[in-house]
Order: structure tokens, then sequence, then C-alpha cells
């Protein structure tokens, strides 16, 4: 019956997951030490986005159109920065080592790409801390690390910046939601 309140209750009967239950792990293969702290200091994340591609097919002046190549949207976090700088550092280093500031060359000891490549997590929990969904995003590097805005205007506020991590792909390894097919 359309209109009857009682059809949406029936559908939320969980009431819904809300957004700031969540929390990013993110492992850092030049220099670990923030990888503890990074947690607490992300204040912002997304659950990961991908795109499928589409392939035209044509027959006789008729178009079908079959699924193509997937490819993974950047993923970005928030960090809040502390005084000790200790994530944005850490990220700084990572970046660096991918790409030295002055000399132009990687400085992983190899010039692999798993030398600076490596594993982030963003975890949904529920309203009773359980764990919905885990993603594990695989081959992440830190692509874009944000200017932070500096205000005398902005007495009440904790500093922060975003990182864009780029990422070769994910698994769902985790949660009561159910398996999306081991994307």
């Amino acid at each position: 019956m359309a209109f009857n309140i009682n059809d949406i209750r029936s559908q939320m009967a969980l009431g819904g997951a809300r957004p700031s239950f969540f929390q990013v792990h993110i492992t850092n293969p030049i220099n670990p030490i923030a990888d503890i702290k990074a947690p607490f200091m992300t204040k912002a994340a997304t659950l990961p986005s991908w795109e499928t591609s589409v392939v035209p097919v044509f027959y006789f002046g008729r178009q079908i159109k079959l699924s193509g190549t997937r490819t993974f949207e950047p993923w970005t976090v928030t960090v809040m920065n502390d005084e000790d700088f200790l994530v944005r550092n850490t990220i700084e280093q990572w970046s660096n080592a991918m790409n030295s500031l002055e000399g132009n060359l990687q400085t992983t000891g190899t010039s692999a790409p798993s030398s600076y490549k490596s594993q982030g997590t963003v975890t949904q929990f529920g309203k009773a801390g359980q764990v919905l969904r885990v993603y594990q995003l695989n081959g992440i590097w830190p692509s874009n690390i944000t200017a932070i805005d500096l205000d005398w205007a902005t007495g009440d506020a904790i500093e922060e910046f975003q990182i864009t991590f780029q990422f070769d792909d994910l698994e769902l390894i985790g949660g009561q939601t159910g398996n999306a097919g081991g994307v």
C-alpha cells in the first residue's frame, strides 16, 4: 500500500547503519610508528568505490552492453593533526620514499612497487559494536597529501588534512552482513 509508514518501519528493522561508527587502519610500509595512532586520528573516510566499464557491442544497428574492466576509485581519508605531527610525518616519509623531494628518486631500496605498496582497512560497526563489514584495500599508496589550513581566526579547531590513496584491488574480509562475492 502506498504512503503507509509501516512499510518503511518494516524495512528499517535494524534502525539504519550509522556513518560515524567506523575505524580505519593503514599499514605504512616505510615507517609504521604511527600505525597505532592513525585509527584514532582518522576522523572521516569512505567505504571504497569502484566502477565497471561498459563494452558496447553492435549488431545490425542495435547495441547491447557488456561488462568490462573494474576500476577502483581513489580512497580518501581525513586525519586530525596532533602537535607531534606523527601521522602526517610518516605519510610524508612514505611519499618521499616513493619519490624523493630533492632527488626525484625512489629510495625504498628496490624499484619494485611492492616496496611502497601496502594495505588499509575500513571497518563499519553496528550500533551494538559488532563488525558489519571490513573492506581490505590492497596495494595502497598515498598519491595526495593535502595542505593544512592555518588561520588566526580558527582558535577553536583542530588541524586536519586529507590523504588520497590509490589502490589495486579490495577484498571483503569480515563482517556480519554477508559476502559480496569476494569483491
